[in-house]
């Protein structure tokens, strides 16, 4: 008998609010929700599934072997349940012994059940359990069958998340225990704090509603207010330009007026449930089709659907955004991801900063860098398990989360950040110290910024100046091209703080995973190795001529260092330098104020410019190497890719052998040789690197401590000799060597 015959699902949704209501516990809960499904459906058995981790786990049940619930288990993937789990999507079958996958428990005592109907339980695209109906008879089940059995599923997630079944051997209450998870690392640093939520989390009190008319009239005013919002956003004044932004906001709000969206969330009303389940519902398929889609333009338009529906959740709930001033002093944002110009509206109030996407090369990333606040990426089902207020441990040194930590992890932790500080103090007193080694070798060493905001840290931490200022977050965070007026301001700015010491200033460096919002994206299938940086700019000369003319008269006068990057062939950079030489002549001959010198260098990041004709090296006036793209090019290894970006080492004898060449290319021409990363700043790195001839280097501000308290502890040439010596071992990699002798003559690695 069909589900909408045998019962009104209204009057079904009813009966469960009745049924969850009731005095008693989780585990008298689930079996009333059972016992109220299978009748309603007409089944035989219903049950259902709840997972823990990666499994699922039988803890309901009316029909089968009561012995065996929370005896009875299925991995994620295995038998019909786990598939269903896997998959995000309903499953039904007249006969499911015969259903591929099909995985038999026989202390269930379920055999002679032919039909099988499976809808998950999940909640925002999480998949927190499996709801299942079977019969003995062959039985194919409607498709308001399903329907209405994901309508119940859907009421089910929003009671586990209110802890509805909490009860040995049940689920868990949410958002109560210690929850750990490991990420990637996005910025290294340590922090203490209290969890902010980018989106806050909705907890839904009354899934079930008994007046859908009203429920209607809320989505209705609700889509109003969504609809007027993004209207507002497209008749701003900085969107009456052209440009893909404003066709994305027009898609945009294609969506927000899109009737099939409304009718589905209508319809899931009409059948009894309130109106933010209702759009719950809805996000979570659209989330599961995100998690499939592999073309990236429409995981791009399901996003906006996903932001539309937060949207819409938090104006039917009332709920708001933290702003920046509301800021609790320890605060630690999460969220799944988030824009450079939204991470900046929060400014330097954040102690950290975690999220369950982002890549190590994204934006959000790079103002993390700038800002030099910790950041964890890939921190899975963070945003689910975590609530605003909760306590939370970031360690952006090994990617590790811990939210609401015992209290034993959470001193450990304490521990760490105390003797950070310590470090931190001994290394203040080295301030105004050389990176002079034992043997008399000075290495010089630089700060990486790419923010006004860092420019403070220049004497703090004592740089001897920036060997690198990142000038995109400036194009990155504006919806509009800055004009060349403001930047000329802005580099005069960092001039004036950085006061008498050198700043290199790298022209933009756009493409791959930094994509300005006012310019059209190429549609490449690797973008790290196609139109980005010097190549934009010399495909689109209007741009770099901008900058560089902002940079000549930013100088007022003073000099000025230019440096061109991801220069693969010596005749971009010969393009790019006669184009700074000639904006030079014409400020010249417009009577202008020009740079006292300009010095124009390159960012040596592919294996192509390292065997560059002489006259190359001749030319250039000084060459930075960029580590952190050189070492995924020699090595064909994605940093963005886990699997692959920890399997090669920087202090491979490969990778040394490759760097040596480039400073005795570099030593026989006299062209200044600088290395520039995230390796730069790590002190073993660093003395290797400085063993093979490097004489500066360039960092983030609080790795100069370390590698300047290391440098001046050891002997370069002893250094130099057991390098050698493993090189020639036939060592893969110096480390071991390098730790061995540096715990030999007493000084750790992190000296």
């Amino acid at each position: 008998m069909p589900f909408s015959e045998a019962v009104d699902s209204r009057v079904l949704l009813t009966r469960l609010r009745a049924t969850l209501a009731e005095p008693g516990g989780g585990q008298e809960r689930l079996d009333r929700i059972v016992r109220l499904v299978g009748q309603g459906l007409a089944a035989d058995v219903c049950s259902i599934y709840l997972r823990r981790d990666d499994m699922l786990e039988l803890s309901a049940t009316e029909g089968l072997n009561p012995s065996s619930v929370h005896r009875s288990r299925l991995r994620v993937g295995q038998g019909l349940v786990g598939q269903i789990a896997e998959s995000a999507e309903p499953l039904s079958t007249t006969d499911a012994s015969h259903t591929r996958g099909w995985r038999y428990l026989p202390e269930t005592g379920e055999e002679g059940l032919t039909s099988f109907l499976g809808v998950p339980i999940q909640r925002l695209g999480e998949v927190l359990g499996v709801l299942v109906v079977q019969n003995r008879d062959p039985r194919e089940y409607a498709d308001d069958e399903t329907y209405a059995l994901e309508v119940v599923a859907m009421v089910i997630a929003e009671m586990a998340e209110l802890g509805a079944f909490v009860a040995p051997g049940t689920m868990d209450r949410p958002h109560r225990l210690p929850f750990f998870v490991r990420g990637l690392v996005g910025q290294e640093g340590v922090a203490e704090g209290t969890v902010v939520l980018h989106e806050p989390q909705i907890v839904i009190s009354q899934p079930i509603s008994d007046d859908p008319e009203r429920e209607r009239a809320r989505l209705r005013a609700g889509i109003e207010a969504l609809r007027a919002e993004v209207d507002e956003m497209l008749a701003a004044d900085y969107l009456t330009a052209s440009g893909e932004h404003r066709d994305v906001l027009n898609a945009y709000r294609m969506f927000a007026n899109d009737k099939g969206w409304v009718r589905r969330i209508e319809a899931s009303i009409d059948l009894g449930l309130a109106a933010e389940v209702a759009v719950e519902k809805e996000q979570s398929a659209t989330r599961t089709r995100m998690s499939r889609a592999a073309d990236p333009y429409l995981r791009e338009r399901l996003h906006d659907l996903d932001d539309l529906s937060n949207r819409l959740l938090r104006l039917l709930s009332g709920g708001d955004q933290m702003k920046a001033r509301d800021l609790p002093p320890d605060a630690i944002l999460v969220a799944r991801n988030i824009g450079p110009g939204e991470l900046l509206d929060y400014g330097r109030g954040l102690r950290g900063v975690v999220l369950e996407e982002g890549s190590v090369g994204s934006h959000a990333a790079i103002v993390a860098r700038a800002l030099a606040i910790p950041l964890v990426i890939q921190a899975t089902r963070l945003t689910r398990e975590a609530m605003s207020g909760d306590a939370i441990l970031v360690d952006g040194d090994t990617g590790n989360v811990h939210l609401r930590p015992e209290e034993t992890v959470a001193k450990a932790f304490r521990d760490k950040i105390e003797m950070l500080h310590e470090a931190q103090a001994a290394y203040a007193a080295l301030r105004d110290k050389p990176a002079t080694t034992r043997d008399g070798v000075t290495v010089s060493l630089y700060m990486n910024a790419g923010l006004m905001a860092d420019l403070p840290s220049l004497p703090k931490c004592g740089a001897l100046g920036v060997g690198l200022f990142r000038t995109e977050l400036q194009f990155l965070i504006r919806t509009t091209v800055p004009k060349r007026s403001e930047l000329a301001a802005l580099y005069a700015r960092i001039l004036d703080a950085a006061r008498d010491k050198p700043v290199v200033f790298r022209t933009l460096d756009i493409g791959s995973d930094k994509v300005l919002p006012y310019m059209k994206r190429a549609d490449e299938p690797n973008p790290a190795l196609g139109w980005r940086a010097i190549r934009v700019g010399l495909d689109r000369p209007g741009i770099m001529r901008m900058q560089v003319q902002a940079l000549i008269r930013g100088a007022r006068g003073r000099p000025v260092s230019i440096m061109f990057p991801f220069v693969a062939d010596a005749a971009e950079f010969e393009a790019a330098r006669a184009l700074a030489l000639d904006e030079l002549a014409r400020e010249q001959s417009l009577g202008r104020t020009v740079p006292g010198t300009l010095r124009i260098g390159a960012m040596l990041e592919t294996p192509s410019l390292a065997f560059a004709p002489d006259s190359f090296f001749r030319t250039t006036d000084f060459i930075s190497i960029g580590g952190n793209d050189l070492k995924q090019f020699f090595f064909a290894a994605d940093r963005e890719n886990e699997l692959v970006r920890r399997r090669y080492d920087m202090l491979s004898s490969s990778f040394l052998h490759f760097l040596e060449a480039i400073v005795r290319r570099c030593a026989a021409h006299g062209t200044p040789l600088s290395f520039c990363g995230e390796d730069a700043g790590r002190p073993i790195e660093a003395l290797a690197l400085s063993a093979i001839g490097f004489r500066s280097l360039s960092m983030r501000p609080a790795s100069i401590g370390p590698v300047k308290a290391l440098l001046r502890k050891v002997d370069l040439a002893q250094a130099r000799a057991v390098l050698d010596a493993a090189r020639a071992a036939g060592q893969r990699s110096v480390r071991p060597a390098l730790e061995a002798w540096l715990n030999e003559i007493g000084v750790g690695p992190g000296a």
